[in-house]
């Protein structure tokens, strides 16, 4: 258990005193070193400290017995303990730095001109046309729908028109008119006959 420093120590006789310091197992079990308030300082295993609910140690013993106790004095080595740490020792700062010169470059460049001529066709064909390569020449078929309007003579149907003749007999009463010239002559002895009709 680690004891704390400054620690209240009050010893089973009511002698008191307080931990001034402490020392952790090296071998020989963990070390406390109690100072009395008469001024007398020993080491005591820490083991023999009682911890008491107010922070406070007892040390089940009395001064007497602390008399008679052997004396127990810690044998002190000092151990190298080597470790490696990162320590800045300086910063450095890199710039970079464009350098320009100009070269003479002599090559060559071919460079390609197309020119776009149209051709009107008006062809009617039968589907697509695919575009196709005559030479250096690539011919791209443009394609339009047009609406075609046909006019055709239909029969649509015949209207028959029958006609009958019937011959019934009619009766009526009319009256028919004719002319004649009568010729009246004096002293004639045939006037009063009648001429021939015209």
């Amino acid at each position: 258990m680690e004891i704390q420093k400054d620690g209240r120590v009050l010893l089973q006789d009511g002698v008191g005193g307080r931990v001034e310091a402490w020392q952790a197992d090296q071998g020989h079990g963990a070390q406390a070193l109690i100072l009395l308030d008469d001024g007398k300082r020993l080491w005591v295993p820490a083991s023999a400290l009682r911890a008491g609910p107010d922070g406070s140690y007892l040390l089940p013993i009395g001064r007497d017995q602390l008399q008679a106790a052997p004396v127990v004095i810690p044998v002190m080595a000092e151990r190298l303990d080597v470790g490696r740490k990162v320590t800045e020792t300086g910063t450095v700062r890199l710039r970079k730095v464009v350098h320009e010169r100009e070269e003479l470059v002599d090559e060559p460049v071919t460079r390609e001109t197309v020119s776009v001529e149209r051709v009107p066709v008006n062809r009617v064909v039968d589907g697509p046309v695919a575009p196709r390569q005559e030479g250096d020449t690539l011919i791209l078929p443009v394609l339009e729908e047009v609406l075609v309007v046909e006019r055709r003579l239909v029969l649509k149907e015949e209207v028959r028109v029958v006609r009958t003749r019937v011959t019934e007999p009619a009766p009526q009463r009319v009256t028919l008119r004719r002319e004649e010239i009568v010729v009246e002559r004096d002293g004639d002895a045939d006037a009063g006959r009648p001429s021939l009709p015209h």
